[in-house]
Parts: structure tokens; C-alpha cells; sequence
């Protein structure tokens, strides 16, 4: 690891924020795919129904 010096938590923390955020929006990425797949799965299956 380099020496940050004097702006080591500055930099470390900007870091560890990024990956919280980035950890975040992949989360909120995969709940909202699986929430648009039940709602097509249920579009899908009244359209057959009713097809």
C-alpha cells in the first residue's frame, strides 16, 4: 500500500464509501430485477390465462 501520509483517513475513507455505495446499488440492482421478474411473471401467466 503507498504512503498516503497526512491524507491517509481522507483517502481511506473516500474509499470505503465508494464500496459501501457500490455494494449498495448492486444490491438495489438484484431487488429490483427480482421485483420487475415477479411482476412480468405475473403479467405473463394472466396473459395466458386470458390469452
Amino acid at each position: 500500500m503507498p504512503e498516503l501520509g497526512k491524507y491517509a483517513a481522507a483517502v481511506l475513507t473516500s474509499y470505503a464509501v465508494s464500496l459501501l455505495l457500490l455494494a449498495g446499488l448492486a444490491a438495489f440492482s438484484l431487488w429490483r430485477a427480482r421485483r420487475v421478474r415477479a411482476a412480468l411473471r405475473k403479467v405473463e401467466d394472466r396473459a395466458r390465462r386470458h390469452g
